[in-house]
């Protein structure tokens, strides 16, 4: 059986640099009505850029909403109708300073399906070639080369607690031992 809601009204909340909010009046499969609230994004792009010896490039930086430094995979907000891989590529060079000579599709994964619409695509970077930062005005991160287990540990101990470069970097294990 497939479910459904159907929107009846929508109000805009707030129009942001990054989002949008809205609150919107639905009628539900039984005829009820409900309110959901949504945040509308135009998603992103997180870079798994791994060399041959297998260690893989972390960026550190400040996170605002959680008022502490992360470690994350090099990664950006796609631009309105943006190409993720474009964008991809893109995050690569300005984060990490780095091009590749292969850049494959990861999947893609939703952040909180429940009130955003973010989706964000994975990719895997190998062929590496040094290129130099370029990073954004406002963007200060440091980058940290480490190997694939020492990601996975670093995941295991909550140092890696960021979503997409959990799933793109335990996603890339998974693929890797399937193909063994």
């Amino acid at each position: 059986m497939a479910h459904w809601e159907k929107q009846l009204h929508s109000d805009l909340i707030f129009h942001g640099r990054i989002f949008d909010v809205v609150v919107d009046d639905v009628e539900i499969e039984n005829g009820n009505h409900a309110k959901r609230e949504v945040i509308y994004h135009n998603g992103g792009v997180a870079v798994l850029a791994i060399t041959d010896q297998e260690e893989l490039y972390l960026v550190k930086q400040f996170r605002y909403p959680l008022l502490k430094e992360i470690y994350e995979l090099p990664a950006g907000k796609r631009e309105k109708e943006e190409d993720p891989r474009i964008c991809g590529i893109r995050e690569l060079k300005e984060e990490i300073g780095m091009e590749a000579d292969h850049f494959e599709y990861l999947g893609k994964m939703y952040s909180s399906p429940g009130c955003f619409s973010e989706t964000v695509y994975l990719y895997l970077a190998t062929g590496l070639h040094t290129t130099g930062q370029a990073l954004d005005e406002d963007e200060f991160l440091d980058v940290k080369k480490v190997s694939l287990k020492e990601a996975v540990d670093m995941i295991a101990n909550d140092e890696i607690v960021d979503a997409k470069s959990q799933i793109a970097i335990l996603k890339y294990l998974a693929l890797k031992k399937s193909q063994q």
